[in-house]
């Protein structure tokens, strides 16, 4: 079982990740001003769950395999980073779409399921999070207490948790911001325009980077 003196300087180790705006921060940012507060949960949702099979894969033992082959990584990293681009020019193509329902008119909205899988798919291809997890999880794992494995998923669990919560207040903040730009259509819609822009350029900057976190 893993020890309770583990599992809190893992949470620690965690927060401070975690609380840095990186990749999963813009992508909530741009989504929140694109969709709303709760696009932006949606979002905040589905990349947490993306992190699952990694937490999975490292658990048992799988992650480590992956994390040695650059050209798996080479290829998801790339995957993501054009889904990323891809979701942002969606946002910029139809910013109009949105501003109909935040000023009490019928707009088409994309469905609760749809925004949940988007960011499943943009968190599932994400590399740096199985790489972060093969290189960090094991440090906070007691070998002395057993089942490893479990410790591992524990691990990832705790950073799972802070990783939702952590990054749900970026989606509220971005969401509230959006409200304000709600008051003028044309505002709302630049605010859409600009959550697509940023969602396009982290997609390039995930594409020619390294794997900073």
């Amino acid at each position: 079982m893993l020890p309770a003196d583990h599992a809190a300087a893992f949470a620690l180790a965690a927060l401070a990740l975690i609380v840095i705006p990186g990749p999963s921060v813009l992508f909530v940012i741009g989504r929140s001003l694109s969709l709303g507060r709760m696009g932006g949960f949606l979002s905040v949702l589905g990349n947490a769950l993306g992190m699952v099979p990694a937490i999975v894969a490292v658990s048992v033992g799988i992650g480590a395999l992956v994390s040695r082959s650059l050209v798996v990584l080479l290829i998801v990293k790339l995957v993501g980073a054009v889904y990323l681009v891809f979701l942002g020019v969606q946002a910029i193509r139809h910013r109009h779409d949105h501003v109909g329902a935040d000023v009490g008119q019928s707009a088409t909205r994309p469905t609760s399921a749809r925004l949940v899988l988007e960011g499943f798919v943009v968190g599932v291809t994400n590399p740096k999070t199985i790489v972060f997890f093969v290189a960090v999880l094991p440090q906070f794992v007691s070998h002395e207490s057993g089942g490893v494995p479990l410790q591992l998923a524990l691990l990832g669990g705790i950073f799972f948790v802070i990783a939702l919560a952590c990054d749900s207040v970026w989606a509220l903040a971005a969401g509230t911001a959006r409200q304000w730009f709600a008051r003028d259509p044309r505002r709302l819609a630049r605010a859409g325009a600009g959550g697509g822009v940023m969602m396009i350029g982290l997609g390039g900057a995930l594409a020619v980077t390294g794997s900073k976190q």
